[in-house]
């Protein structure tokens, strides 16, 4: 039987049953797949029940594993689907490909995975999109859905059509160089092929079918190949997501509906119906009533567009209109839903543990088996008891990873996590963190020895206070002891050096957290409670002159370092430390001159403490709310002072008249100015702080005014009738007076007329 060439579309279910059809008719001798030929000791894995697709080759350089690329893989990718049955047949079967390590090596060809029929051209430089085109050709405006009537939904296969399409579109469009390269050695290797073989089987992009079957003088080959070196690669399989096979994810080759085309392939016949079925499901999941009936009835719609639409057999536009109209009610959401969990997919490969991998990949493997830890491609979201031994370990490697840049756990509150028992974190694997596996295999062949020297090697190079200070705090989330020593005598020396005071603030939080909860993680924090202490020390003897002229921002700033190192020093089992710390608080308080939002806050924290009572709160609120002193100097004083809600003017009604008081006697004009200050203040109070405010604000005034009406209604009789003579004259009338009714001394006084009761 001659040679046979299979044009496919990468990642096409259509072309995937095709294959397999005439791969089972021919029967080759052997069997030729695009891809890197250095990954030829690779391909006995695809029999392995271990490795389930997706999955991808990864191909790095050894000598510097940033530069990698891969070759990704679904069950319905065609080549897949004929390596599976080249090795079920036992038929020798190698990749083609211009090899890897030309790609990589110096003046070589760029670094990308397996060209594919559709290719966008700002991947792979290709001019054209031969799907795109032949699509404009027959009318369609949406390549997808040509491919779809033309190659997925046909009874037989297609390739020889397929074939001379792309020749007629190849004649008129101008050629890749890239392209050129890569087809001269896939003819080289064919034409090596052919002096062992005859019944010879090709499969591969269908644009490059026209350049393999066309006859090109061997030195013209060979004059495009020379001159080029290898780099020293390594390939290995790695799982892979329907997410990142999908073309939206920047994959050149990649198609828009994985999970369609995966349904497309394994599901035989009711294709339509079963996937309704399964987006019911995903709806039923979340809570949206669903029945039988929507499914029966979306089915029927989705045949009937098919039908006035004039395709073969209903696609997935036709699907999603129907599950649109009938499942979703027109619901953005819940097509979005469906869209995310089935046309995409959330699914992840798998490679079996015996898969030649770097060491520090092999380690991770084990870990995440041992501590029940699966990789997988959706978020989800895991809360740890640090007190089972099992949730610790499982937050010392999240920890670890983050550290050596595989941040597969996102911890949802880290300044939670370090202080309870608990922790929260929200797991998803990324495919690309396999490649950041392997660079990071030069640090070490465990998740603890590459986390190690990451920590060390970043403290040794640090040059700021706080990030070495953030290192320490790293030491005791990952438990990296071995970390520990290096990483403290750093923070010792950049401590001694650094004498911002505002720097060395910024590093007690995080050396508190750490010295307060190292026994929760069983970490050893020897020797830090005496550079905390010194730093401490610094910071109150420089923290008066940091106070000193400072502009807004610069008084924010300084505000927030006070809030952190003062709840820093509240975790501290010391005494002495804290009574120190509020003894500086109260000298520099003292001091004249300080911006009003560093004098508000250290009121507030004076108060808190303990440092001062209400009343002399008072008096000093008094001071900046006086005649004479500018309103936005009051402002910023009030605005630090109640950084922490607005609970302490619900409960004391005197300082909340205080305020009320300077409040209204604000002129217009310096109202305006000090109007964002107050908002920004009072705005940060939470809804229910604000409401009681307001109440306790309007109880106050209607108080009063009761209070003014009660005035009001008692009478001085003896006063009034005082002026009653006076005021009959003015009145032109005369006085009658009638004892014993109506007063309390009996005396009824009346001018002119009185009521029944003997009033006036």
């Amino acid at each position: 039987m001659p040679e046979l060439h299979y044009g496919v579309r990468h990642h096409g279910p259509g072309s995937a049953r095709a294959v397999v059809a005439e791969l089972d008719r021919q029967r080759p001798d052997v069997l030729l797949v695009e891809g890197p030929p250095e990954a030829d000791d690779l391909v006995h894995w695809v029999a392995d029940a271990g490795l389930r697709p997706p999955v991808a080759l990864l191909g790095y350089r050894t000598d510097d594993p940033r530069r990698a690329a891969f070759w990704p893989f679904a069950v319905f990718s065609p080549e897949w689907q004929a390596i599976r049955w080249a090795i079920q047949h036992r038929v020798p079967v190698r990749f083609f490909d211009l090899p890897y390590a030309y790609r990589l090596s110096d003046g070589g060809l760029a670094e990308t995975g397996p060209a594919a029929t559709g290719d966008s051209p700002a991947r792979s430089g290709r001019p054209v999109d031969p799907i795109g085109e032949l699509a404009a050709a027959a009318g369609y405006d949406d390549p997808e859905r040509w491919w779809e009537d033309v190659v997925e939904h046909r009874g037989m296969p297609a390739f020889t059509a397929v074939a001379e399409a792309m020749a007629a579109i190849r004649e008129s469009a101008p050629e890749d160089p890239e392209d050129l390269v890569r087809e001269a050695h896939m003819r080289k290797v064919l034409r090596e092929t052919r002096r062992a073989h005859e019944n010879i089987a090709v499969v591969c992009g269908a644009w490059h079918v026209p350049a393999l079957t066309r006859t090109i003088a061997v030195k013209d080959d060979t004059a495009l190949l020379r001159g080029r070196t290898r780099a020293k690669v390594a390939f290995t399989w790695v799982p892979w997501t329907y997410g990142r096979l999908a073309s939206w994810s920047g994959y050149g080759a990649g198609v828009r509906s994985p999970g369609w085309y995966h349904h497309l392939f394994s599901t035989g016949d009711d294709v339509v119906p079963r996937w309704l079925v399964n987006a019911a499901q995903v709806l039923r999941a979340e809570g949206v009533p669903m029945s039988s009936a929507h499914v029966i009835e979306a089915t029927r719609l989705a045949e009937t567009l098919a039908t006035l639409r004039g395709r073969p057999l209903a696609g997935l536009t036709e699907v999603t209109d129907a599950a649109e109209a009938v499942m979703c009610d027109g619901e953005a959401l819940r097509l979005e839903l469906i869209d995310r969990r089935l046309v995409v997919g959330e699914r992840l490969g798998g490679v079996p543990s015996e898969m030649p991998a770097v060491p520090l990949a092999r380690d991770l493997a084990g870990q995440q088996r041992t501590l029940r830890l699966k990789p997988e491609a959706t978020p989800r979201r895991r809360e740890l008891d640090l007190r089972r031994d099992i949730d610790l370990r499982r937050s010392r490697l999240l920890h670890r990873l983050r550290a050596i840049g595989v941040p597969w756990g996102e911890p949802e509150d880290e300044r939670r996590g370090t202080g309870t028992f608990r922790e929260t974190w929200t797991t998803r694997w990324h495919p690309e963190f396999a490649v950041r596996l392997v660079e990071e295999s030069m640090h070490g062949t465990t998740v603890a020895d590459a986390a190690t020297a990451r920590v060390v090697g970043a403290a040794r190079s640090s040059a700021t206070l706080a990030e070495v200070t953030a290192l320490v705090e790293t030491c005791l989330l990952a438990g990296l002891s071995r970390a520990y020593p290096p990483v403290l005598a750093a923070l010792d020396v950049r401590a001694a050096a650094d004498t911002d005071v505002q720097h060395l603030m910024a590093a007690i939080p995080a050396l508190a957290r750490t010295l307060r909860y190292g026994d929760v993680r069983r970490t050893d924090a020897a020797g830090l409670a005496t550079v905390l202490g010194g730093l401490l020390g610094r910071v109150c003897a420089g923290l008066g002159s940091a106070t000193g002229s400072l502009s807004d921002e610069a008084a924010r700033d300084l505000r927030d370092h006070l809030d952190r190192v003062h709840r820093a020093v509240g975790l501290l089992d010391s005494d002495e430390w804290r009574e120190r710390w509020l003894d500086t608080l109260g000298q520099v308080a003292g001091r004249p001159g300080l911006h009003g939002l560093i004098a508000g806050r250290l009121t507030r924290l004076l108060m808190d403490a303990g440092r001062l009572d209400t009343a002399a709160v008072r008096r000093r609120l008094r001071l900046p709310l006086t005649v004479g002193t500018p309103p936005a100097q009051g402002a910023a004083w009030v605005e630090g002072f109640l950084a922490d809600g607005g609970l302490l003017l619900v409960h004391d009604d005197a300082l909340l008249d205080l305020l009320d008081e300077w409040l209204a006697d604000i002129d217009g004009a310096a109202f305006d100015d000090v109007l964002p200050l107050l908002r920004r203040t009072f705005g940060a109070f939470a809804e229910g702080e604000r409401r009681a405010i307001g109440e306790r604000v309007a109880a106050g005034a209607a108080g009063r005014a009761a209070a003014s009406t009660a005035d009001a209604a008692v009478i001085d009789h003896e006063r009034a009738a005082a002026v009653l003579p006076t005021l009959s004259a003015l009145l032109g009338r005369a006085v009658t007076v009638a004892d014993g009714a109506g007063h309390p001394d009996g005396v009824n006084h009346a001018v002119g007329a009185t009521d029944e009761r003997g009033h006036p």
